[in-house]
C-alpha cells in the first residue's frame, strides 16, 4: 500500500466540486440562488460556447471587498452563524461550497460593488486561486465563469450536447422564475432572449410570462392554511382536462426553494388519480411555506432534497388540500363556466326541489337502453313529480338553475347552452363519472343473482388472475365459479350491470386487472370499479330522450369531479359565445 499523503487543496475541491457541479446547470443554480439571496430584482443570465461560459448579472446588495475572496475559500459563507441557525434555514444557499467548487473547475471573474463604497472589486479565480483588484462597476455583481470543466477532460465527455445542457438550464431559469414571481430574470443563449419576465408580477403574471395567457382558464387556486401549525400550501394546478405529455410542468417548492420532494409528489399523484389518461400529467405551481425548523434541507450538497419532522402531516396537509381544490362540489367552480348547483359546504341550507320518483328510490341509472323501443318509449312515459324537502349543507343559498339541454350530436354528445358558452358533454363517460362516484360510495353494493349464465371461455392464466381477486371482486357484486382451469360462469354480478352481456363484463374485467399491479388490492378493487361504472353506463350511440339527457348533465353537476371519466378521459367541452359570434364576424 502507498503511503499516505495529503491532497492539494485544488485537488480536495475538485473532489467536492463532482458533488455540486454536475452540470452548467449546476453552475448557474448556485449563482442565481446567491443573486436572488443577495436581494436582487432583475438578474440576467447569458450561456455560450456550448454552455461552457456562463454569465450571470445582478442588481443584488454586491459583495464587501474585504469579503470577497474569503467568498471563495472553501466553507465560506454570509448566511450561516452558529450551529443552530443551521436548523432554521431562511436562505437558498448557506453550506459555502459553490464558489470554491466553481474556481476549482472553471476559470472566473466575480466584479461587485455595495452601496457603501464608490469603487468595485474585481476578483479572478482559477485553480483554487484567487486575487482582487479595484474596479469602477455599478452596484450588485457579475459572475464570469468561463471553460468550465477545463481541467477536467473525463467530466466533459459526460457532457451530453450542447442543446440538451441548455434545456436543463432553461427549466432551471423557469422553476426559478416561478417561484420568485418579484425577481426579473433574462435568459440568453448566444445573447438571443430565450426567457424574459416582468419584476414585481404575481405569479399569474408569471405562469403566463413564461407559457401564455391561454393557459389560465385550465387553472385552479390552491390556498390552504393550517392555523394550528401555520403550513400553507399555495400555488395553482390544472383542471383534470387540461394534461402535459411530461412532469416537468410540476413545480414544487418549500419555503421558494426548488426541491424534489417525493411527498408533495405522491400527493398530486394520489390527487390526479383516474383523473387522467395513463402518461399525461397535470400542470402544477405549489409552494409550501413551514417553519424552517420543521424541515432539514442540508441533506445533500445540491439542496434539493428536503427532510420533514413529520412527514406524514405534511402528506396529508398537501392531498387534502389538494382535493379540496379538485372538488367542484367545495369549490363552486367548473371548466370555464359556472356550475348552477354546486356550493361551498357550510351552513345549513333548506330549499324545496321537485324530486322524481326514480331519485327518490337512490337508483343509480333508470334507463334501460337495449332497444330503439325503449328509447322511442320513454318519451311517454308518465313520470309521478312530488314536492320534497331536502336539507343540504350549503353556503350561501343559492337556487339550481335549470339545464339547458339543446339536442344530442351523433347519438354520442349532449349540447347544453350556458349564459356564455355552448358546452358539449360526452354522454357515455359523464354518467361513468356519477355511477363511479356514486359506487365509490356506498359501503355494500347491491348484486343480480344469475339462475342462468353462460360458460365463458379463459385462458388458464384468465382463471387464475379471477381467482385471486376473489374477495376483491366479491366486495363489488360479482361471484365468479371456476368450472375449469379454461371455463367460468356468473354467479352473481352488479345489479347496475343486469342488461349487460356477461362476456363484455368478463372481457373488461380481465383487461382491467392485467394491467393491475401484483398484489396492489387497492389498485385492483380501483381496476374493478372502473370496470363496473364503464359497463354500467350507457353508450356512445344510443339515443335518448331529452328527460334523459338532462338527467345525466344533473347528476354529472353532482360529482366532484365533473372533468374527467375515471380513465382520465376529458367529459365535456366548451366552445365559448365570443368564438362562435367571431366566426361569423358578430360583435358582443
Amino acid at each position: 500500500m502507498a503511503r499516505i499523503k495529503q491532497l492539494s487543496v485544488n485537488l480536495i475541491n475538485q473532489i467536492a466540486a463532482g458533488e455540486v457541479i454536475e452540470r452548467p446547470a449546476s453552475v448557474v443554480k448556485e449563482l442565481l440562488e446567491n443573486s436572488i439571496d443577495a436581494g436582487a430584482s432583475m438578474v440576467e443570465i447569458n450561456i455560450s460556447n456550448d454552455c461552457r461560459n456562463i454569465r450571470i448579472a445582478d442588481n443584488g446588495s454586491g459583495i464587501h471587498p474585504d469579503d470577497i475572496e474569503l467568498a471563495f475559500s472553501k466553507h465560506a459563507t454570509s448566511k450561516l452563524t452558529d450551529e443552530e441557525s443551521l436548523f432554521n434555514i431562511n436562505t437558498l444557499g448557506f453550506r459555502g461550497e459553490a464558489l470554491a467548487s466553481i474556481i476549482s473547475v472553471a476559470k472566473v471573474t466575480c466584479t461587485t460593488r455595495t452601496k457603501d463604497f464608490d469603487f468595485g472589486t474585481k476578483v479572478e479565480g482559477c485553480n483554487s486561486i484567487v486575487k482582487s483588484s479595484k474596479t469602477g462597476c455599478a452596484q450588485g455583481t457579475i459572475m464570469e465563469v468561463n471553460d468550465l470543466f477545463f481541467n477536467q477532460p473525463a467530466r466533459l465527455k459526460f457532457l451530453k450536447s450542447p442543446k440538451t445542457e441548455f434545456s436543463y438550464i432553461q427549466e432551471l431559469v423557469q422553476s426559478l422564475a416561478v417561484s420568485n414571481p418579484k425577481v426579473a430574470f433574462i435568459l440568453k443563449n448566444n445573447n438571443t432572449a430565450v426567457i424574459s419576465t416582468t419584476p414585481n408580477s404575481e405569479l399569474l403574471t408569471r405562469i403566463t410570462e413564461i407559457y401564455s395567457s391561454s393557459i389560465l382558464n385550465e387553472l385552479k387556486e390552491v390556498n390552504k392554511t393550517d392555523l394550528i401549525t401555520g403550513i400553507r400550501l399555495s400555488g395553482y394546478i390544472s383542471l383534470p382536462s387540461y394534461t402535459r405529455s411530461s412532469k416537468k410542468s410540476i413545480y414544487t417548492f418549500v419555503n421558494s426553494r426548488v426541491v424534489k420532494c417525493p411527498i408533495l409528489m405522491k400527493a398530486i399523484d394520489i390527487a390526479y388519480k383516474n383523473m387522467m389518461p395513463s402518461g399525461r400529467y397535470p400542470f402544477v405551481v405549489l409552494n409550501l411555506d413551514i417553519n424552517p425548523d420543521e424541515i432539514d434541507v442540508n441533506v445533500h450538497p445540491s439542496k434539493r432534497e428536503i427532510r420533514y419532522k413529520n412527514p406524514n402531516q405534511i402528506f396529508n396537509f398537501v392531498q387534502s388540500a389538494l382535493n379540496y381544490a379538485l372538488s367542484a362540489v367545495e369549490n363552486n367552480i367548473s371548466v370555464q363556466s359556472e356550475i348552477s348547483n354546486v356550493i361551498p359546504f357550510s351552513k345549513k341550507y333548506t330549499e324545496t326541489v321537485e324530486v322524481k320518483k326514480e331519485e327518490e328510490e337512490d337508483e343509480i341509472f333508470a334507463f334501460p337502453l337495449d332497444s330503439k323501443e325503449n328509447h322511442e318509449k320513454a318519451e311517454f312515459v308518465p313520470v309521478e313529480i312530488k314536492q320534497a324537502k331536502m336539507e343540504i349543507n350549503f353556503e350561501p343559498p343559492s337556487k339550481l338553475k335549470q339545464v339547458n339541454v339543446i339536442g344530442q350530436f351523433k347519438n354520442t354528445y349532449i349540447l347544453v347552452e350556458n349564459d356564455d358558452n355552448l358546452e358539449i358533454i360526452d354522454q357515455h363517460i359523464a354518467e361513468e363519472r356519477y355511477i363511479y362516484e356514486k359506487l365509490k360510495k356506498q359501503k355494500e353494493i347491491a348484486s343480480q343473482l344469475l339462475i342462468i349464465s353462460d360458460v365463458l371461455d379463459a385462458e388458464p392464466s384468465e382463471t387464475a388472475l379471477l381467482d385471486s381477486a376473489s374477495s376483491q371482486l366479491a366486495k363489488f357484486g360479482y361471484q365468479i365459479e371456476k368450472i375449469s382451469d379454461t371455463q367460468i360462469i356468473f354467479k352473481k354480478i352488479p345489479q347496475v350491470l343486469s342488461q349487460v352481456k356477461p362476456a363484455d363484463i368478463l372481457s373488461e374485467l380481465l383487461k382491467n386487472l392485467k394491467d393491475s399491479p401484483d398484489n396492489d388490492l387497492d389498485t385492483i378493487e380501483e381496476k374493478i370499479l372502473i370496470t363496473t361504472s364503464c359497463k354500467a353506463a350507457i353508450k356512445a350511440g344510443d339515443k335518448l330522450t331529452l328527460w334523459q339527457m338532462e338527467e345525466i348533465v344533473k347528476k354529472l353537476r353532482t360529482t366532484k369531479n365533473p372533468y374527467t371519466c375515471p380513465h382520465g378521459r376529458p367529459i365535456s367541452h366548451f366552445i365559448p359565445l365570443k368564438q362562435v359570434a367571431s366566426f361569423f364576424a358578430r360583435n358582443i
